[in-house]
C-alpha cells in the first residue's frame, strides 16, 4: 500500500518508519536529564536521527506531523500541547527541529549524490549543521516572543547564554552518539533489513 505525499509515493514500510519517529520525539520530549537552569530531553537525537536514517523528507515530514500534533492538543511537547504553544518562548526550538531534521538528511544524503553510505565524518558534520539551525531558529523566536508578545525583552548576552551556552555541551554528545548510531543503523534502513 503506498501513499501519495506531493510527488512521491510512501510506502508502508515509510510510513511506519515515520510514525515510529513520531512516537520517538514525542518520548524524548519526556525524557529528561536533570541540569541545572535549562531542561535537557532527548528530543533532538530522535530528530536529529530522523534526518540521518529516513532522509532529507521523510524525517521533516516525521518532525512535521509530531508538530501538527502537539499543536492539535496532545501532550507530547515537554510542556503539554495545543495551539497556544506557539506562545511558549521556546516553540522556535520545535520549529528548527523540522528544518534541522530536513538539512541533516539532505547533508547525510550527500546533497543529491546517491552513495552507498556517509562517512561518520559527514554524519557529524550533518548533525552539528542541523543543531545549528536548531539553535538558530530557537533563539531568533525566544527572542522575538519575549519582546513582542511577552514584553520582557531580552539583551543578547542572556540569550546567547541561557539559549545557547548553557544548552549546548549536551547536544553536542548527542551529535557525536547520533552519527554512531546513523552509521550502524543507515546500511540496515537501506537495506530493509529491519
Amino acid at each position: 500500500m503506498e501513499k501519495r505525499i506531493g510527488l512521491e509515493y510512501l510506502k508502508t514500510k515509510d510510513m511506519v518508519f515515520c510514525a515510529m519517529f513520531v512516537a520517538l520525539i514525542a518520548t524524548g520530549a519526556f525524557i529528561k536529564i536533570p541540569v541545572p537552569v535549562v531542561p535537557f530531553t532527548l528530543q533532538y537525537l530522535f530528530t536529529m536521527l530522523a534526518g540521518l536514517l529516513l532522509g532529507a523528507k521523510k524525517g521533516c515530514l516525521s518532525v512535521c506531523v509530531y508538530i501538527i500534533l502537539g499543536l492539535a492538543g496532545l501532550p507530547v511537547f515537554t510542556q503539554g500541547g495545543g495551539p497556544g504553544y506557539i506562545f511558549q518562548p521556546t516553540f522556535g526550538y520545535i520549529i528548527g527541529f523540522a528544518a534541522g531534521a530536513f538539512v541533516t538528511g539532505k547533508i547525510a544524503e550527500g546533497m543529491g549524490t546517491k552513495k552507498a553510505q556517509p562517512g561518520f565524518g559527514r554524519l557529524l558534520a550533518a548533525n552539528f549543521t542541523g543543531l545549528g539551525i536548531v539553535y538558530l531558529f530557537g533563539m531568533v523566536y525566544y527572542y522575538l516572543i519575549c519582546d513582542l508578545y511577552l514584553g520582557t525583552p531580552i539583551g543578547l548576552w542572556p540569550l546567547f547564554l541561557y539559549c545557547f551556552l548553557l544548552a549546548v555541551p549536551g547536544d553536542l554528545l548527542l551529535c557525536i552518539l547520533g552519527a554512531v548510531i546513523g552509521k550502524r543503523m543507515i546500511p540496515l534502513i537501506r537495506s530493509s533489513v529491519i
